[in-house]
């Protein structure tokens, strides 16, 4: 029923409202600004140089030489999409959804979630701590992406806390008895201690989760076969098991219609955000499709071994200069041989210990003497790499 969910949307009416708009600190504000709360939030995230990076990593298939393959930066617009359709029919905060949309994936390692994997291990074995991009997500967004005010200062985001539960909330499985949202405010640093611990503190944050998994289901299959991973013959089992749900021809149109309208059709105040339960198990076929024929595909898996160097290798090489106090100077002796990689790193790092400048008005998250916040330093930095300039500065590490 459309509206059906509008005396849960996050607005001033909602009794979770003071958390939900609750930022880490006050954000500085500019006479006339005409901006909604989560507007602000959206214009934000558009604006940082994270969101910038999207569209150079990797969302299933690294590197395609075709223009028309889906990039990570693709997928988080279409999640915007997908969830405003939902969100604008169910009566929820659409302004809240794009928000959450956009910056959902900012925490996304370079290539995809095998980068992901590969940074995960070194992380266990360095720091003790697994890496996920949902967590990540929060700690960019949190920490180590800035923007300058109106005096030139760089600051944290400062995003409200229904965006930062959205992005660190997002992932996870939708239950057959759809996604309620949780009723209370939690710490997010210290209770997400992996992922999907929790649903979305918010119904926008749950339409979000939703959408990821609709956004990306069918496109993948579309990107599949534009590049030769099977022919689209191969869709016909499941084609002909489906039909009675998804009708006589399946594509991503198709995929996208039902999933959408069968969420506005189910959801509600008792199910929470849902499907049906027959196209519930279609989606399900599907999953499990793309997992067999994808995610798993010999050809998609051969470059792993290629991911896997990259991100070692750069690891290897700026985890060697830590020295405890002496650090910088010990990147200096190295930079020598590997200057712009060096001075990248270096400069970046800085901004974000005691020894920035004044014009750096966002948290101090690293203390270099530290050897575990060096490495920590060093992983941050790699999980915002793009698989291009990842790979070139492995290859400048090569070079001669």
């Amino acid at each position: 029923m459309q509206g059906i969910l509008k005396d849960f949307a996050a607005n001033e009416n909602n009794p979770k409202w003071e958390e939900i708009t609750k930022r880490r600190t006050v954000l500085y504000n500019q006479d006339g600004d005409m901006r909604t709360t989560f507007v602000r939030d959206y214009t934000r995230i558009i604006n940082s140089s994270a969101y910038r990076r999207l569209r150079n990593k990797t969302q299933v298939f690294f590197s395609p030489q075709s223009d028309h393959i889906c990039t990570r930066i693709e997928h988080v617009n279409h999640v915007e999409s997908i969830s405003y359709t939902i969100a604008k029919y169910l009566g929820l905060n659409t302004e809240l959804t794009r928000a959450i949309s956009v910056a959902h994936d900012l925490g996304h390692a370079p290539f995809g979630h095998k980068g992901e994997k590969f940074l995960s291990e070194i992380s266990q074995r360095e720091l003790g701590e697994a890496f996920w991009h949902e967590r990540n997500g929060l700690w960019v967004v949190d920490k180590t992406e800035l923007l300058e005010d109106y005096e030139k200062c760089r600051r944290n985001l400062d995003l409200t806390y229904a965006v930062r539960d959205g992005i660190v909330a997002h992932c996870g499985e939708v239950s057959d008895d759809g996604i309620i949202p949780r009723d209370e405010a939690v710490d997010l640093e210290s209770s997400f201690t992996a992922p999907s611990v929790l649903q979305p503190f918010t119904y926008e944050g749950c339409v979000v989760k939703i959408a990821d998994r609709i956004s990306y289901i069918g496109r993948d299959i579309n990107d599949a076969i534009d590049l030769g991973i099977f022919p689209r013959e191969k869709i016909d089992a499941i084609q002909e098991e489906l039909s009675e749900v998804l009708g006589e021809k399946m594509n991503n149109t198709v995929l996208l219609n039902r999933f959408v309208t069968d969420v506005c059709q189910n959801s509600s105040p008792e199910r929470g955000i849902a499907l049906s339960p027959a196209v519930k198990r279609a989606m399900d076929v599907v999953n499990k499709f793309n997992l067999e024929n994808i995610y798993r595909c010999k050809r998609v898996e051969y470059s792993d071994n290629f991911f896997k160097l990259v991100i070692n290798q750069i690891y290897e090489l700026l985890s060697e200069a830590w020295k405890g106090e002496d650090t910088f100077e010990e990147l200096n002796k190295i930079a020598v041989y590997y200057p712009k990689i060096i001075e990248r790193f270096s400069s970046w790092l800085i901004g974000y210990t005691r020894f920035h400048g004044e014009e750096y008005k966002n948290d101090v998250i690293f203390d270099i003497e530290k050897e575990k916040d060096y490495k920590k330093a060093i992983i941050t930095y790699i999980s915002g790499m793009t698989d291009k300039f990842a790979i070139e500065t492995y290859n400048d590490i090569i070079s001669f």
